[in-house]
């Protein structure tokens, strides 16, 4: 079983660390989770952990969600607060509760009873740009007391005008044939509050079955999870269709979708055989990469993300 692991174009900064533990015959499962980590602790990746973008408020809120591949056990949780390493708080939910999902105040809480550190994860960078945004974009318009009064017409304004949404995504194959998949994310850049995406949601997301492979998708989420994105992959993987045949039918179903807030999405997947593809479902505003690494390979590659043709 040839021994892969596959990451969003984000997931540069943990490709070495997840591939050195699967060399070191470490499940799938540790090698994602790892990965995402280190991710969320370098202040230099936008959109996701301490790199993050914070809500229409200026606040942090944070989405994860992980799938062992070998079990179908699924842990995630949604808008937690003061907690940047939010994938090991969706493992542990996995593990250690009779849950698959924890949001908000709930999150919060059970990623302190677990120990991870709290943290206030706005940095001084993203704190001002929001701030500026507020006062080119926002209190022009309705005055000082914009905080208190509706939000959604602001949630469409930042949508549109911003686009700024990514996800990091990291899917594994180990040397036992299991497969693994995690997810992390801020979101959208001053989303409505309370907004949860694709990223902690098992199927849209992120989806993972060993024997057929794994998928995870980045940027609009509001369309995978309509779609189903993930899971419609794996399905078809199961079905002996190949990666890159699979990737194309779930980008057909997303570019048929009508109504809503419609946007860019990446699909990336890696087959039980570590055969990796990244398909962009339509053409993005700029060029998009994606991470691999298969063992015998000397080190990560940076490759570019096909353009599914419609």
């Amino acid at each position: 079983m040839r021994k892969a692991v596959l990451a969003s174009d984000l997931g540069g900064v943990g490709m070495e660390a997840a591939a050195r533990l699967l060399l070191e015959g470490r499940p799938a499962l540790d090698a994602v989770e790892r990965g995402v980590r280190l991710v969320e602790a370098d202040p230099s990746v936008r959109h996701v952990g301490v790199g993050g973008d914070p809500n229409l408020l200026g606040q942090m809120e944070f989405d994860a969600g992980v799938m062992d591949g070998t079990t179908l056990m699924v842990g995630a949780v949604g808008a937690l607060r003061e907690c940047v390493h939010a994938v090991s708080v969706a493992r542990a939910v996995m593990e250690r509760l009779p849950h698959v999902m924890l949001v908000g105040e709930g999150a919060s809480r059970f990623a302190r009873e677990i120990g991870e550190p709290p943290e206030a994860a706005l940095t001084d960078g993203a704190r001002a740009a929001h701030a500026e945004w507020v006062a080119r974009d926002v209190a022009p318009a309705v005055g000082a007391g914009w905080r208190t009064g509706p939000l959604a017409a602001h949630a469409w304004a930042a949508a549109r005008r911003l686009g700024s949404k990514d996800t990091v995504v990291f899917l594994a194959v180990d040397g036992d044939g299991g497969v693994a998949a995690a997810t992390s994310t801020s979101g959208w850049a001053y989303k409505y509050p309370g907004r949860l995406g694709d990223s902690p949601v098992a199927g849209a997301g992120f989806y993972a079955r060993s024997g057929a492979g794994a998928c995870g998708c980045t940027h609009t989420g509001e369309m995978t999870i309509r779609a189903c994105t993930a899971a419609s992959v794996v399905a078809a993987l199961r079905r002996g269709r190949g990666v890159r045949d699979a990737c194309g039918e779930a980008a057909a179903d997303l570019r048929a979708l009508r109504g809503g807030h419609l946007g860019g999405v990446v699909i990336h997947a890696l087959d039980a055989a570590g055969t990796p593809c990244a398909l962009c479902a339509a053409p993005m505003e700029k060029a998009v990469t994606y991470w691999f690494w298969a063992e015998g390979m000397p080190g990560p590659e940076l490759r570019e993300t096909e353009v599914a043709l419609a």
